[in-house]
């Protein structure tokens, strides 16, 4: 099986040999931003959306990585082109961007070459994402409010994807705490719904979208292909200041993000929105969902779900 190729600091590597310092401010400060992005049919999907918020997130950590957002688009299309003959045909990949300042200036004895930012775009294909996920597609997730809050504006915006996530994590650990699979939806200081760990969330109320506005949130790629596509199906769609009594008397809950694109809530804090099934504005996004991807992307992780522990077996081990 042919290994692998990453875009590490200006070169092809393969994987094992893509390795950040010790001394990298992403390593001591969490100082890097990063996007993920995904294919369909081995295309990427809104690339040039992903690589805009990088640039942005770049701009408001002031690192000049040294590459165009063209030129960065193209060795990304180039690192996906290498990597798809690794795989079969119907495989989608996950494209990681990872950009940080680079080891920090205290070290840089340590380094025969002047010192710069580390940049790395990997692929990895979705069967081990999409696989796991499968059957979250029918049974739902099970929402609820843990105690940490996300980080407000005024704080770090966190409308700059960055490694920094320390808050996501403590709020995945109490969510664990309280159920296995809970995933938690994070309150601003303010007590109004935020975001989960790498996701959005939406609820509908009276035929009305609703979904938390983005003072404090992060502007999921997929949050707005959702507002995108219920505009266009004539739906109405508000962004506001939403808490746990609106979620609480929702017709219908979900969330989006790359990966999955969307899936329904069965749950929120132990009550069940509505009958706990999808329900009739999810499904028509659902819809205009896989006629935007061109793939049924639910049959999909369906497939890779059942191929998933062979695929495995076939992986090379260190």
């Amino acid at each position: 099986m042919a290994q692998r190729t990453v875009f590490f600091n200006g070169r092809f590597v393969t994987e094992a040999e893509a390795r950040v310092s010790i001394f990298d401010s992403a390593l001591m400060y969490g100082d890097m931003a990063f996007e993920m992005t995904r294919t369909y049919r081995r295309e990427p999907f809104k690339l040039r959306d992903h690589l805009n918020r990088l640039y942005a997130s770049l701009k408001l950590l002031e690192i000049d990585c040294g590459l165009s957002p063209a030129e960065m688009e193209r060795i990304t299309l180039e690192t996906l082109k290498r990597n798809l003959p690794t795989e079969a045909a119907d495989m989608d990949w996950q494209i990681m961007h990872d950009v940080s300042r680079g080891p920090l200036d205290l070290y840089r004895r340590a380094f025969a070459e002047p010192l710069r930012p580390t940049i790395s775009i990997n692929c990895w294909p979705l069967i081990t994402h999409m696989g796991r996920f499968a059957a979250t597609y029918e049974n739902g997730v099970h929402l609820v409010i843990p105690a940490q809050q996300a980080l407000p504006a005024t704080l770090v915006d966190p409308k700059a994807k960055t490694r920094s996530r320390l808050h996501y994590q403590m709020a995945n650990l109490q969510a664990r705490r309280m159920g296995e699979g809970r995933w938690p939806v994070l309150l601003d200081p303010d007590g109004f719904l935020a975001e989960g760990p790498g996701w959005n969330v939406f609820l509908v109320k009276d035929d009305v979208l609703l979904t938390p506005e983005p003072r404090n949130i992060l502007l999921g790629v997929s949050r707005a292909t959702t507002i995108e596509l219920a505009r266009q199906l004539g739906l109405a769609t508000r962004e506001t200041n939403l808490g746990r009594y609106e979620m609480l008397q929702a017709e219908e809950i979900f969330c989006t993000a790359t990966t999955f694109a969307l899936v329904h809530a069965t749950t929120f804090e132990g009550q069940t929105v509505a009958d706990g099934r999808p329900g009739p504005v999810f499904r028509k996004l659902m819809d205009a969902w896989k006629n935007l991807a061109g793939i049924d992307f639910v049959a999909q992780a369906h497939a890779y779900a059942a191929t998933l522990e062979e695929w495995e077996r076939r992986q090379p081990e260190d």
